[in-house]
Order: structure tokens, then C-alpha cells, then sequence
């Protein structure tokens, strides 16, 4: 079978997931029924929302538009294509607008020279020009398809989203439809109401910018194994070192060019003196004896960490933010290429996690 073949198969096997004779019943149906049927993808479209626009809580918005969307006019959907194409015609369509009226997103890293740690700390940006963590336990569940040139894991690491949010949105759009959820340029071409040579020309480009700015080792880094135990043990020590104000510690488990960045603070800062410099004097210089509390998540398909601070009696732990860190993944176990301390509070609740702890 070829590769084209398989793709057709594989692209023919989603359409098939909902009868299109139930469809055209339910359309008048008890609006349960509707919701019923349109719920189970809430939480993929959810990503893809949140591929196209880099915020965790934009895409929340937006996944809720579209199931609105949806909802209100079930009737106008006859199932001449699968109830998924339908669905992300409405999610793609609705951001695409969405992007319109707010800046690109990024991180701090690709933005802004580094910092020097001796001088001031740049005071705090607007939240929206930042690319927010998105929670590993809201990844979708199923299989990556091996036609796809991205994995589901490779796709939302925040290396590749950095490099993504450079594209103009459609050829984002474009780009994530063909190469993530693999499909074809026929399928994106009706989707965006273009032609099939507009959807090839602009995917041409993206490709173009991706092969450019996406490197291989960083390709490496999101493959990370995290249930490699010595994987495991360097998390360990590396919370250790945050908990027990090990310094020296922390910063013996950094590679020796490892960044260090605090969204939405537009400074970061590069290598390991200059990483020891600051967090000796700010994260770690204030007197306070064990004043950070590290708890185990995951994001972006990457190890991290809800990061709580103590206040001065100690009495309580505060939400500080969500903490990423990217281990370098052509070595084993490490050591640890960057660390992102998304400093936003309200971030661990969609995390899971309380906005304080008990000291």
C-alpha cells in the first residue's frame, strides 16, 4: 500500500465515526443528544485551539465558542463529511478570526537578547505577548498517526509552538491541519474555502521557516523519556536543590549554555554563572530559609513543576507559577538545557492544583 493510500485510509477510517444517519435524526433531537455526540471531541479541539493560538486560556474560550457554535446550528451539518472535519472547520475558522485582534505570542528567549545578571530586571509585559504551558494531562489520548511529520508529544513542546507562532496564522493553520493532523491538501483546501494550490503554496512556506528555526537537537529534547529512572532521579535532585536552597546544586544539573526565563518578565538569562548570579540574588537572596515547594506535573509534553512561594512567616506556600523544564535529550538524563518559570499564579489551577499550601 502507498503512502498516499494509507493516508486516504486513514483519513477515511475518522470520517466514518458517527453515522451520518443518526446525525441527520439527531439534528432535531433533544439538544442532550446533540451535546452528547459533539462533547467527546472538547478536548482535542481543545489542543488544536491552543496549537493555533498559544494560549491555555484563549483555546479554552474558543473550544467553548465552537461547542456553541455547534450546538446552535447542528441543523445546517448534513454529513457529507465526518461530524470532526466539521467541528474544526468551526475551531480553525473561529481563531483564525481570533488572531486578527491580538499580538503573536512567544517567549522571552526568542524575543530579547539575554540579560545581563548585574544589571536590572526589566519590568513585567502584557501577559497576552506570551506563550502560556499547556497541562500534559489534557493531551489527547490518541495514537499518533505515522503519516503526520510532527508527533502529538513534538507538536505542543514548547520549542516547536515557539518556532509555530512565527508563521502568519493561516500558514499556521495550513501547517498544523497537513502536518500534525495529517490532512489532505483537498481537506485543508475546503476547510479555509481556498484552492488546493494556495494550501500547497503556503504549507511550501511554512515548511520552509520550520526547517529553518526548528532544530533537530531541539526535536531531541521533547522526546524526553519521563519514566526513564535516571531521568527520574535527576527530577529528584533537581527538586531537592529548589527545596533545600542548593544553589550550587541546582546549578550543577544545568547544561553549561542552559537559559533560564520568567514569562511574562522579558528578561532571561543565559548560561550557568549567569543563571547562579540571579538566582543568588532574586530567587533565592531574600533571607528565607526553604522558601520554595516544587509539586510534580507535566507540560507541554515536558517535565514541570507547580512552583509555590513562602511568605515571609512561613505560614503558607502562594502560588508562584507554572515551572517547565527541558532536559537534553541526546544525552541520558539530562542535564537540564532551559528552565521557563511561567510566573502566573492563577496557572496551577488549571494544573490542578490549589492556590496555596499549607507551610
Amino acid at each position: 500500500m502507498t503512502s498516499e493510500q494509507r493516508k486516504t485510509q486513514s483519513t477515511s477510517g475518522r470520517a466514518k465515526r458517527v453515522d451520518p444517519a443518526a446525525i441527520t435524526r439527531l439534528a432535531t433531537a433533544d439538544p442532550s443528544d446533540i451535546s452528547s455526540l459533539i462533547e467527546p471531541y472538547r478536548r482535542e479541539l481543545h489542543l488544536h485551539c491552543y496549537r493555533l493560538l498559544g494560549s491555555l486560556h484563549d483555546a479554552e474560550d474558543l473550544v467553548q465558542e465552537t461547542m456553541l457554535r455547534a450546538w446552535q446550528h447542528f441543523d445546517t451539518f448534513k454529513g457529507s463529511a465526518s461530524l470532526r472535519t466539521w467541528l474544526y472547520t468551526i475551531a480553525t475558522n473561529a481563531c483564525l478570526d481570533a488572531l486578527k485582534k491580538r499580538p503573536q505570542r512567544t517567549l522571552p528567549v526568542a524575543a530579547y537578547p539575554a540579560t545581563d545578571p548585574l544589571g536590572s530586571i526589566a519590568p513585567a509585559t502584557a501577559e497576552a505577548l506570551w506563550l502560556e504551558p499547556f497541562p500534559d494531562s489534557w493531551l489527547t489520548e490518541a495514537a499518533d498517526n505515522p503519516e503526520a511529520h510532527y508527533t502529538r508529544h513534538e507538536s505542543v513542546s514548547l520549542a516547536f509552538l515557539t518556532i509555530l507562532q512565527m508563521l502568519p496564522p493561516r500558514q499556521r493553520a495550513i501547517l498544523l491541519l497537513s502536518d500534525v493532523l495529517d490532512w489532505r491538501a483537498s481537506e485543508v483546501a475546503h476547510l479555509l474555502e481556498v484552492s488546493v494550490s494556495a494550501v500547497n503554496s503556503a504549507l511550501h512556506r511554512a515548511r520552509i521557516t520550520l526547517a529553518k528555526h526548528y532544530h533537530p537537537d531541539e526535536r531531541e529534547m521533547a522526546q524526553v523519556s519521563l519514566t526513564d529512572a535516571a531521568t527520574n532521579a535527576l527530577l529528584s535532585r533537581y527538586v531537592q536543590a529548589w527545596e533545600t536552597d542548593d544553589v550550587a546544586g541546582l546549578v550543577a544539573l544545568l547544561k553549561e549554555d542552559a537559559t533560564l526565563s520568567m514569562p511574562p518578565f522579558p528578561s532571561w538569562f543565559w548560561g550557568r554563572e549567569a543563571i547562579r548570579a540571579i538566582l543568588t540574588s532574586k530567587l533565592f537572596g531574600s533571607g528565607v530559609q526553604k522558601k520554595w515547594r516544587l509539586s510534580p506535573t507535566g507540560a507541554n509534553a515536558q517535565p514541570a513543576f507547580a512552583l509555590y512561594r513562602a511568605d515571609e512567616s512561613q505560614v503558607f506556600y502562594r502560588a508562584f507559577g507554572i515551572q517547565v523544564v527541558t532536559l537534553d535529550g541526546s544525552a541520558p538524563a539530562g542535564p537540564v538545557a532551559a528552565v521557563t518559570i511561567f510566573n502566573v499564579p492563577s496557572l496551577v489551577i488549571s494544573f490542578g492544583f490549589p492556590l496555596q499550601l499549607p507551610g
